[in-house]
């Protein structure tokens, strides 16, 4: 075959390099052998970039999936009309109130509070994956708002609020549109749960304590936008300072409690009329902000110059402020220092809204996607005058206990918030600001993680505990932004720190088997008739030291001596790798002795670690020792995904160090269960996989075993003969038919080739140890290698490398 000019390129220039591209060269198999080798082909960089560049229908269907309406549409009748219907009036009716009061935390007027609701309802639908969730503002992510604008306008006071708060929402819409449309969503995962509930916990509390002085109505000019501790001693120290506002706040917040626990003690009550108690629930706050509303009515109608509470004042009919958002450098450079925090609130909260609803209504969000449709929907929202919106734990619940049936129910919505923009704008005007900040309150409230959550975390990870405590505390001591950082920094460094100690175990077997009512349990049975035909016991692994919780009365049954099993836990890459080989060194020195220890001699020649015994008995007792030498090692690589050149770095070196201790020897290296095929290349290249060459002292002979399975016909067609036939020369190969016991559908076995191979490199040339007997007296139905052949230390489970092990050990020895 003529090599091609690419090709011919290549080698001249790693010869020029001094790259040695020598391939491994492998025997010519018979024809006959053809059928039933495996030879495991070596992943190549052409295969990486196939296997992640896009094909024309993953492009199609990337596309198609941007709009996900799309796959719904259709299929829209009259029945979810009526529950979107339900669930759109009533989360409108909930988010106007809340939406005017948001605004007030955002440092905003309050009709910008509903520009937001009513363009994240609007636009969220067409790209949304999620049914139930409602975007708009809320209270967190306008206290956080509020607060960049509080800091940009100390050093840009000509900069109005409206500007910076528009900037900021198309500056974050646009990151999080990136983020979506490169699929990177995976990104929320590395936020975990005691992260995201801390910050929605310290949050909670710093927005309740940061509206407690708008609702007692405190006359006294402090800062709420402090340190948590801080706002609530300046609350409690100018408690009398306090005005009629905290007459309609208190009550406002009592009333708005009296009806939900009134509601749900009905619906216990009379569960026959839940559905009606729940909706009596979910209008509470419509109900009190309209009470109160016509109560400052009542008393303010002919007091505007000096009315008896504060009102929320004149909100302008329509989109007053729809224009282009004003954007340059130097509005972003004002907050560019608080981005991060701000794309990290407006995600969080969203999508860990939309996953747990996902989660309790059976149907799964694509979170790459959600970016997109946060992202668009805070793009286009500043245009009409919104401010950063995202998800809302409150309305989502509220809309999906409505009985939400799609994502459409957010134009019911707009449509909602769009009345309201232009028909109730001259009765907005005498909503008390006190009764407002009782609805914030009760809305955030349920934000608040309750102690038997915590308490559960605890149960189940103290670690996650403490993170969530710290979390909750610095939020409270310090800034929310930097509560935030703190969680998520921690929570890494956990994360970090077990990847790094992650210990591996040492493993011996014990002989099983299972038992069910009063009978064991063997492979072929009859339940119906409860006939079994043996009682044959199987292998299995455990700890040495029963860390997995294991019966500490099953006694451990060590391996062959010399030979060690050693399963890796937590992955294997460069933060672990030297933990793990430490460990492992560690324990072979302490239950091994060296090979040929050096008893006599100048004591100089002994290494400066390892000094020579002080008297004649310790070196007979050092050369006389009942610990066994070391012979092979078995790495349980079930765990491992992928590997990089540190942690293979690493392997070599301890493999040269035990080589060193085992010396005239060579230790075998075996792997068992390797999941990836960059893996096994991986471990190739550094010379795993094939025996070590031969010792100076003689030619090393080994075996090759393999691991076969049935490759077509029936697979249960021979559960009533051998699977490989015994003949007359199985005596010479040590095939013997009860090592075979007869098979069924998941029956894996495995067949002995003793040709003798003189080195790995020879035998190969050769074609030794291929054309093995037991394939030539095959079953009809065919039998084949599991694995390549290519490297027979790379096994499919631990028993075949325990196998190969000992066997090698015993013909070695």
């Amino acid at each position: 075959m003529v090599e091609s000019m690419s090709a011919r390129v290549g080698r001249a220039l790693a010869r020029a390099l001094g790259i040695d591209l020598t391939p491994d060269t492998y025997p010519a198999l018979s024809d006959e052998f053809k059928s039933y080798a495996y030879i495991e082909p070596e992943p190549t960089a052409a295969d990486w970039i196939r296997a992640h560049m896009p094909t024309s229908p993953q492009v199609r269907r990337y596309l198609y999936d941007l709009f996900p309406f799309l796959h719904w549409i259709m299929y829209y009748n009259l029945q979810w009309f009526i529950g979107d219907l339900i669930a759109g009036v009533t989360v409108g009716v909930v988010v106007i109130p809340q939406g005017m009061a948001y605004a007030e935390l955002a440092q905003l007027p309050p009709e910008y509070g509903l520009y937001s609701s009513f363009m994240g309802v609007l636009i969220y639908w067409f790209f949304a994956t999620s049914k139930d969730i409602t975007i708009g503002p809320v209270a967190v992510m306008s206290t956080l708002v509020g607060t960049i604008i509080i800091n940009t306008r100390e050093k840009h006071p000509e900069l109005d609020a409206s500007i910076i708060a528009s900037a900021l929402a198309i500056i974050c819409g646009a990151i999080v549109t990136v983020l979506g449309f490169l699929r990177l969503g995976f990104i929320v995962d590395f936020i975990p749960l005691p992260a995201i509930t801390a910050f929605m916990t310290g949050s909670a509390i710093n927005v309740c304590a940061g509206q407690v002085k708008t609702v007692l109505g405190e006359a006294a000019n402090f800062s709420t936008r402090g340190a948590t501790y801080q706002v609530i001693i300046d609350t409690l120290k100018y408690l009398p300072t306090s005005q009629m506002d905290a007459a309609m706040g208190l009550t406002a917040l009592a009333m708005l409690y009296g009806i939900r626990s009134a509601c749900n003690y009905g619906a216990r009550k009379m569960p026959h009329k839940a559905k009606l108690f729940f909706f009596l629930s979910t209008l509470r706050t419509a109900f009190v902000i309209l009470f109160y509303t016509m109560v400052s009515a009542a008393v303010n109608l002919h007091r505007h110059d000096n009315p008896a509470f504060k009102m929320l004042g004149d909100v302008p009919r329509g989109f007053q402020h729809a224009k282009v958002p004003k954007l340059n450098a130097e509005i972003i450079n004002s907050f560019a220092s608080e981005l991060p925090a701000a794309v990290i609130v407006l995600l969080i909260e969203h999508i860990a809204i939309s996953k747990s609803f996902g989660r309790v209504n059976n149907y799964i969000i694509n979170s790459s996607q959600e970016f997109i449709a946060i992202g668009i929907s805070n793009l286009l929202g500043p245009f009409l005058g919104g401010y950063p919106a995202t998800g809302s734990f409150s309305r989502t619940a509220i809309k999906a206990k409505s009985g939400v049936r799609t994502p459409l129910a957010g134009v019911i919505t707009a449509v909602v918030v769009l009345l309201a923009i232009y028909a109730l704008p001259a009765l907005f005007y005498y909503i008390p600001k006190s009764s407002l900040a009782a609805v914030i309150i009760h809305a955030v409230g349920d934000l608040v993680t309750p102690p038997s959550t915590t308490y559960q975390f605890w149960r189940v990870s103290p670690i996650d505990a403490i993170i969530f405590l710290v979390g909750v505390i610095v939020i409270m001591f310090s800034t929310i932004e930097i509560g935030i950082y703190c969680t998520i920094c921690v929570s890494l460094a956990v994360l970090l720190f077990r990847i790094a100690k992650a210990r591996g175990n040492f493993l011996g077997h014990v002989q099983i088997h299972s038992v069910i009512g009063d009978h064991l349990l063997n492979e072929r049975m009859d339940i119906s008739k409860l006939h079994y035909e043996s009682t044959s016991p199987r292998s299995i692994y455990l700890p040495n030291t029963h860390a997995d919780g294991s019966n500490p009365h099953v006694k451990i049954q060590q391996l062959s001596p010399g030979i060690f099993i050693y399963r890796l836990s937590d992955g294997f890459n460069y933060p672990n790798a030297n933990h793990y080989t430490e460990n492992l060194v560690q324990y072979i020195f302490k239950t091994t002795r060296q090979t040929s220890p050096k008893t006599s001699g100048s004591p100089g020649d002994r290494p400066w670690n390892d000094p020579a015994p002080t008297s004649v008995q310790s070196k007979e007792q050092e050369a006389l020792s009942p610990l066994p030498t070391l012979r092979a090692i078995i790495l349980d690589f079930s765990s491992v995904n992928n590997v990089d050149v540190t942690c293979v770095q690493n392997l070599i070196d301890v493999r040269n160090q035990l080589d060193r201790y085992a010396a005239p020897d060579r230790v075998q290296w075996h792997f068992a269960h390797i999941n990836n095929r960059w893996t096994k290349r991986a471990l190739a290249a550094a010379g795993f996989g094939l025996p070590a060459p031969g010792s100076p002292s003689g030619v090393h002979k080994w075996k090759a075993i393999f691991d076969v399975a049935e490759i077509d016909g029936d697979p249960t067609a021979i559960t009533d003969q051998p699977l490989l036939q015994p003949g007359p020369e199985d005596a010479e190969i040590g095939l013997q038919t009860k090592q075979y016991p007869q098979a069924t559908e998941s029956d894996v076995h495995q067949s002995e080739n003793l040709s003798d191979w003189k080195s790995p490199e020879e035998n190969i040339k050769a074609g030794q140890g291929f054309d093995s007997k037991a394939y030539r007296r095959r079953s009809p139905h065919g039998v084949s290698v599991v694995d390549g052949i290519r490297r027979p230390f790379f096994h499919v489970d631990l028993t075949s490398a325990l196998r190969s092990a000992m066997s090698n050990s015993e013909s070695s020895g």
